[in-house]
């Protein structure tokens, strides 16, 4: 049985254990939502939290990576006030 989507989604068939469903359908009735839905924003959401490290850890390594860059100026330049005295 084929199904129509929307232009903008893909089908994904994943497998899963009979107790991950067994949630997944009491969670689907208590927010009235379906369970792709539900499947979906758990996606969007860990992709989310996972993107938002990878950020952290770039920025993490940028901020070392200057710091580093500032000791190594400092260094060069420790003798220069001592110079114009």
């Amino acid at each position: 049985m084929q199904q129509n989507l929307p232009s903008n989604q893909v089908r994904l068939n994943i497998q899963i254990s009979p107790e991950l469903k067994r949630k997944l359908a009491e969670v689907s009735t208590l927010e009235g939502k379906k369970i792709s839905v539900l499947v979906r924003e758990s996606i969007e959401e860990n992709l989310k939290q996972i993107e938002k490290k990878i950020i952290e850890e770039k920025m993490k390594q940028a901020y070392l990576d200057l710091a580093q860059e500032n000791l190594d100026v400092s260094e060069d330049f420790k003798y220069v006030d001592a110079e114009s005295l």
